[in-house]
């Protein structure tokens, strides 16, 4: 009797598991928690949730058909695999496999069973919408959302995915996203600022004067981004291995540079020149975005260097674009995810095309066999550039698209207003969950006397009679 079958690595397995965690982490609490803190109070409660059902409805997707059709048999070409679930014996236990890339010369086969491949990406696929969420809080409604996620993964996601990294297009023609900044943060910038157009902006109060309601919050879901961050780019290889412990290393590296470049640009640059808590968490999100698809791929220079000049590109489009350059003018994308992700994992992404070292080797080559790399135009390699920016065209182009159709979708065809109304604009969490994350002692008038009327009747007392805070608050909003 033995534990587990030949082709079993438990160091692999371990690591693999313990990556997914780390990166499940990023999304629940993290993306929670850090949005939950970023928006206004009266929306703390709404964006909680869309975080935690958006993970759930993703879950759901990805075990029935969306996993095959990104890391499954080929079906429209090289474009989308074959939908199909994964939740048989064999799917939990059998041998991890991508058809087009374990064993198929792009890495070895897999040492860990099926479930911890199909756990790990889910976890990356759970948080791209969740990254996006940035873009539309604060007025989109629950219901498109938890109709959109789904369909979104569908569509978009699972394309984006097969193309590079299921063995699909792009991956045929050599490009490289080490761990997601095409599939995931180009993606959701892109994706976001479609849908921020689409849905409409935020009421002009809150635009104006839109302020963090817990700063502390912030802090935390940030440093459990950072940190998760290390399973996000270290479990990409699938391997625990050197270029794991690499990738690691670059991806906090990149990101304490991007951090402070952020900080010292706007203590010398900036209008009040001071240092921020909200600025520097700008920085320390370009430069793991950055590295995202570069972590294995280059040096502890390319690190360097992408931190740099990630932070600094979208340092100067977050103050100079949504001024003075349609559609950035144009469009309330409310946490600015089109610059922290969209712009730092194009950027990223082409820096790969620059940087990446062919002495960072990702996969050992045996006998005939080469080992498996990527070099970029400054090792002698030009045409990676050209690779690079055709496949981020290729996400940009698709995920603009496949958003905008399926909002139009779920406004025309479903006849669901994407926008609340205004009326609940104003009140927020209240009005739409019945719930409030800072609830005061006395009844706060929400301008809906029946929310009044029933805070009252659950507070009576059990002879008949009203608290005289319930009550004054009851005579106050009717």
């Amino acid at each position: 009797m033995v534990p587990y079958p030949s082709w079993l690595n438990a160091g692999d397995t371990s690591w693999q598991l313990t990556a997914a965690t780390l990166v499940g982490l990023m999304s629940l609490p993290g993306i929670a928690v850090l949005y939950g803190g970023l928006v206004q109070r009266k929306w703390a409660v709404n964006t909680m949730l869309m975080a935690f059902a958006g993970f759930s409805m993703v879950l759901i997707v990805w075990v029935l058909w969306v996993f095959k059709m990104g890391f499954g048999q080929p079906w429209i070409g090289q474009f989308v695999g074959r939908p199909n679930t994964v939740v048989g014996a064999f799917n939990e236990q059998g041998q991890a496999h991508i058809p087009l890339v374990s064993g198929a010369g792009f890495m070895p086969k897999f040492h860990f069973s099926q479930s911890a491949l199909v756990y790990f990406q889910f976890v990356f696929a759970a948080i791209t919408p969740l990254l996006f969420l940035g873009s539309v809080i604060g007025r989109i409604s629950f219901k498109v959302w938890i109709i959109f996620v789904p369909l979104w993964s569908t569509f978009a996601y699972a394309v984006n995915a097969f193309l590079l990294w299921g063995g699909g297009y792009w991956a045929q023609k050599g490009a490289l996203d080490f761990s997601g900044g095409y599939v995931i943060h180009l993606a959701a910038g892109v994706s976001g600022f479609v849908a921020a157009a689409v849905v409409g902006p935020r009421l002009k109060r809150d635009r104006e004067h839109g302020v963090p309601n817990n700063l502390l919050f912030v802090s935390v879901g940030a440093g459990i981004l950072w940190l998760g961050w290390n399973g996000f780019n270290g479990g990409d290889p699938y391997f625990a291995g050197a270029d794991a412990a690499a990738a690691v290393v670059n991806t906090n590296l990149a990101t304490a540079i991007a951090m402070m470049t952020w900080i010292v640009m706007d203590m010398v640059f900036s209008s009040e020149k001071k240092p921020t808590f909200l600025g520097g968490l700008n920085g320390m999100i370009c430069g793991l975005v950055g590295i995202t698809p570069a972590a294995g791929y280059v040096n502890g220079f390319g690190a360097i260097v992408i931190g740099l000049v990630c932070s600094s590109i979208v340092w100067v489009a977050w103050y100079y674009l949504p001024k003075y350059v349609w559609p950035f003018n144009k469009v309330d994308d409310a946490l600015g995810v089109v610059y922290t992700h969209g712009f730092a994992g194009l950027f990223g992404g082409l820096l790969v095309g620059l940087l990446a070292d062919p002495n960072m080797i990702v996969y050992l080559g045996l006998g005939k066999n080469p080992s498996i790399s990527g070099a970029g135009l400054f090792y002698g390699h030009p045409h990676q550039l050209l690779i690079q920016a055709e496949a981020a065209l290729t996400i940009i182009v698709w995920d603009a698209a496949v958003t905008f159709v399926i909002l139009m979708v779920i406004k025309h065809v479903f006849r669901m207003n994407l926008r609340l109304p205004d009326e609940v604009l104003e009140i927020g969490d209240v009005a739409v969950h019945g719930e409030e994350a800072y609830p005061s002692d006395e009844l706060v008038s929400v301008g809906a006397s029946s929310i009044a009327d029933e805070a009252s009747r659950r507070a009576a007392l059990p002879d008949g009679k009203v608290p005289e805070k319930a009550a004054r608050a009851s005579a106050d909003d009717t």
